[in-house]
């Protein structure tokens, strides 16, 4: 007893003296060129990982794997318009509980990578600006607009005592801060922000903490993103020569560690386009050249996951690309956190420069066929207007954009692909259209990305005007007011919702969901957002269903929006592997 009480004395008193912040610091040695930690030499291999596109029941699986991987750090977004969806409303709860997430990292013997935007870019929706910003039509973000920051400062008021506990000095484990996001990436290249920013942070999280930039390696990118009181760090994949980038750095970080923020493990999907790889052997090939050259990296990504809900971003380039909901990004670890071959080859490349920690790497999760569920009852969407639009119509005599809204078939209109369509209809019929957002932009040519029907619409010449507009919040009525009392309706054409239910054999494993026949909508479990699916155009094919959104015990409830066309006998598939790279062509209609 003696000898037990004794050993917790010893540890209790080794967790108070690793709490206390007189012996811990972490700082840029800009004479041996080189990041220290406690006063001692260090260099982070780090993985990027979101917890707002994982699950929180399976953040500790994932962050296990990552430590299990070599790694000694995670970097972490901080997406501002997760956080705040309304001005003033902030949730720090459940799935979007930072804190919790960055107690778990702690423990796990990870240190923290955080980059808290207010920009994040991360193909997130609007790069993680809210949109209500736009409900001030003239408002130019990410500068010293005074509109914009207002909003700005208001969030970081909020954010960043928050964070201040969690700095390696303070006891936590973030040991650096990163101050906007490839802002030399962005037109305005305003250093009145740039300070404006460095300001604020300094002031909430004090001088002790590292703070840096992100930008690409490009002399113009690093002019505009870099700024004298922020260290500057770039980012490049493995198609890049690793010297020659580096050396854009030292033209603006002679001394201090070399740094890329952003080594890219994989890429990003947009639909429509071919699913985005990269070799693993050149992958692991230049991750060994950074660390033969002593530099610190941050993998991106390490895990993606998904863009549940209508949380997937877009990019401009040479039009409008939407991103699709998953962000597998061809990761080490897949969109279901699953080890790949890549990861294995990662893995061996750290073990040259450090120690792995001992024992098996964490196996995948255990996956579930659960087969065909049919969707039978068939419900108009116009049909349950009153339940999707509780507050009631507005009437309003020209079209207006959904951020002024705070929010028969005849064929689809897209952006920069579809601008017209011939109808066909008599004197006095009724006109309805269902208005979409496929994503704010959340990088390139992102000025104000506003959404809805952004220019009046026009019948031949004339152009129409008295509307009749219903805000749609289908995620709230799907959560708590489904299956509607609606009568079901027949046919297989035009927005409407398909509602069925399932049981499991006993069990809550993931799966991925298929749905064949189908053309474009959303998909609720249990009256979660699964995202958004389009099979017709890939690459994705599959939607993840995480296991923890299942019932093994209770009724499943399965909910389809379907935005186009459905199949005759509307049914879905649950099969045990993801598809993500079948790319159809299209005509405009979508459907052959």
């Amino acid at each position: 007893m003696e000898l037990r009480l004794c050993v917790l004395m010893v540890v209790l008193g080794g967790l108070q003296r690793q709490a206390s912040s007189t012996d811990r610091s972490f700082r840029i040695d800009y004479v041996n060129n080189c990041f220290l930690k406690d006063g001692a030499r260090f260099r982070y291999i780090s993985g990027s990982i979101h917890y707002f596109r994982v699950p929180p029941a399976y953040w500790k699986d994932r962050l296990l794997k990552m430590y299990m991987s070599g790694l000694n750090a995670v970097q972490v977004y901080v997406p501002w318009n997760y956080h705040e969806p309304q001005p003033g409303v902030y949730n720090f709860s459940g799935d979007r509980d930072l804190e919790k997430f960055l107690n778990l990292v702690a423990e796990l013997g990870l240190l923290v990578i955080l980059r808290p935007g207010p920009y994040i870019c991360a193909e997130w929706e609007m790069g993680g600006l809210p949109s209500w910003l736009l409900t001030k039509p003239d408002i130019v973000v990410r500068t010293t607009d005074s509109d914009y920051l207002q909003a700005m400062d208001r969030w970081l008021e909020v954010l960043l005592p928050k964070i201040k506990p969690h700095l390696y000095h303070n006891g936590g484990n973030i040991i650096s801060v990163q101050v906007e996001n490839e802002y030399g990436s962005y037109y305005a290249c305003d250093y009145n922000y740039m300070r404006h920013l460095l300001a604020v942070f300094r002031a909430y999280l004090g001088k002790e903490v590292v703070l840096f930039t992100t930008d690409g390696t490009s002399a113009p990118e690093l002019k505009c993103g870099a700024l004298q009181g922020l260290y500057a760090t770039v980012d490049f994949g493995p198609e890049e020569n690793v010297t020659e980038a580096f050396m854009l750095q030292r033209l603006f970080e002679p001394k201090g560690p070399l740094v890329n923020s952003e080594f890219y493990t994989g890429w990003l999907d947009y639909w429509g386009e071919a699913h985005s790889t990269k070799s693993a052997k050149k992958v692991a090939h230049s991750l060994q050249t950074i660390l033969e050259v002593g530099a610190n990296v941050n993998m991106y990504m390490f895990q993606g996951g998904t863009n549940f809900g209508y949380w997937s971003g877009a990019d401009y380039k040479d039009g409008y690309k939407p991103i699709t909901t998953s962000y597998d990004y061809d990761a080490p670890l897949s969109e279901a956190g699953d080890p790949t071959d890549k990861l294995y080859i990662i893995r061996s490349v750290i073990s040259k420069f450090q120690e792995l920690p001992a024992g098996p790497m964490p196996p995948p999760t255990p996956k579930f066929a659960y087969g065909y569920v049919s969707v039978p009852q068939r419900v108009a969407l116009l049909d349950v207007l009153a339940i999707l639009s509780p507050s009631l119509p507005f009437y309003s005599s020209y079209p207006i954009t959904f951020e002024a809204l705070k929010q028969e078939y005849q064929g689809t209109l897209e952006r920069d692909r579809v601008n017209g369509i011939n109808i066909s209809g008599q004197l006095g019929d009724t006109l309805d259209l269902v208005v979409e957002s496929m994503g704010r932009i959340n990088f390139g040519a992102n000025d104000s990305d506003f959404k809805g029907l952004i220019h009046n619409i026009t019948l031949g010449t004339s152009i129409l005007s008295d509307w009749i507009i219903y805000p749609l919040d289908i995620d709230t009525a799907v959560a708590h007011a489904w299956p509607p009392t609606a009568r079901s309706s027949s046919g297989h054409r035009g927005p409407a919702f398909y509602t069925g239910t399932f049981t499991t054999p006993g069990i809550s494993e993931d799966s991925y969901l298929k749905l064949p026949g189908w053309t474009k909508g959303q998909v609720w479990i249990n009256g979660f957002n699964l995202g958004r699916f389009w099979p017709v155009r890939g690459p994705q094919q599959t939607l993840f269903v995480p296991g923890s959104f299942l019932s093994g015990s209770a009724i499943n409830t399965l909910v389809v929006l379907e935005l186009q066309e459905a199949p005759d006998n509307p049914k879905v598939l649950f099969v045990s592997r993801p598809l993500l790279n079948v790319t159809y062509n299209y005509t405009h209609k979508d459907r052959k």
